[in-house]
């Protein structure tokens, strides 16, 4: 039974995750630390073991999806590759910090990014994406659909909002895309089929060192880590496919509603 619960689980939050670049973490963290309040077969999913089992079901999410991202060519790699340079150290310095919490306040932590990032959607944007035009080589011009765009990012504050995100998610384990997806949309003016493509494709790199490093500090249930795993392969693709046939304004939206909710539920379960 704890087996099939897993593998659905598995399929669902990374569904989820692929479909708006978050990974999945938002979905399978609370799911996991849930179980373990009411059931005994879920004795073993600590702060901890949970943490860890998302960064490799996230290892494989993220592959799953990007491969399908390669194909309709909506990853932007030189970005990807930039935020990944932060992002990696960070999450290093996450997963080791991720050891000294305990379960009540991971949960209202964690709640209350999810809160913030959720509240990022509602800043009104000054610029678009199709508005600026390509001056020097920090703008990027990418076609999606037939569109052209246009955004440009800046260097420095790509390297210091990685290095925050790569911490973030070595510590709650929810991959970095809750917050990159939004920022990469707000502040670079990215569009968010791009956003969430790439989010996935860096992902991969940074869910492969927060779960080494969880490994090493011996945080892995290994028994139930493999359970998730074919859910993980299936629902990333499901969720790149359900992602090519939604629009950019229908994305935002459902990440907004999403992280929402994810961060009120987890709040009052940090509060209880």
């Amino acid at each position: 039974m704890v087996f099939v619960i897993c593998i659905v689980i598995g399929i669902i939050t990374a569904l989820v995750g692929a479909l708006m670049g978050l990974g999945g973490g938002i979905v399978l963290i609370p799911s996991l630390l849930g179980l373990h309040q009411f059931s005994e077969a879920f004795a073993w999913a600590t702060p901890q073991a949970v943490v860890g089992i998302s960064l490799v079901a996230m290892v494989f999410t993220a592959l799953s999806s990007s491969i399908a991202y390669v194909k309709t060519k909506r990853i932007d790699y030189k970005v990807g590759l930039w935020l990944i340079s932060g992002s990696i150290p960070g999450s290093i310095l996450g997963s080791w910090l991720n050891q000294f919490m305990d379960t009540e306040p991971f949960l209202l932590y964690f709640g209350l990014v999810m809160i913030g990032v959720s509240g990022l959607f509602f800043v009104k944007r000054k610029v678009t994406a199709t508005r600026v035009k390509p001056q020097n080589n920090r703008v990027r011009t990418f076609d999606i659909d037939g569109t052209t765009y246009h955004y440009q990012f800046s260097l420095w504050i790509a390297i210091l909002l990685s290095l925050s995100v790569g911490v973030l998610s070595g510590l709650f384990g929810i991959g970095g895309g809750s917050i990159m997806v939004p920022a990469m949309i707000l502040i670079f003016g990215i569009p968010a089929h791009v956003a969430t493509a790439t989010s996935m494709f860096m992902i991969l790199f940074i869910s492969l060192i927060g779960a080494g490093t969880h490994i090493v500090l011996g945080h892995l249930e290994w028994m139930y880590a493999l359970f998730f795993i074919p859910g993980a392969w299936i629902g990333g693709k499901l969720g790149a496919m359900i992602n090519q046939r939604l629009s950019g304004k229908a994305l935002e939206w459902i990440l907004r509603i999403v992280l929402i909710i994810i961060g009120i539920r987890m709040i009052f379960q940090g509060l209880a």
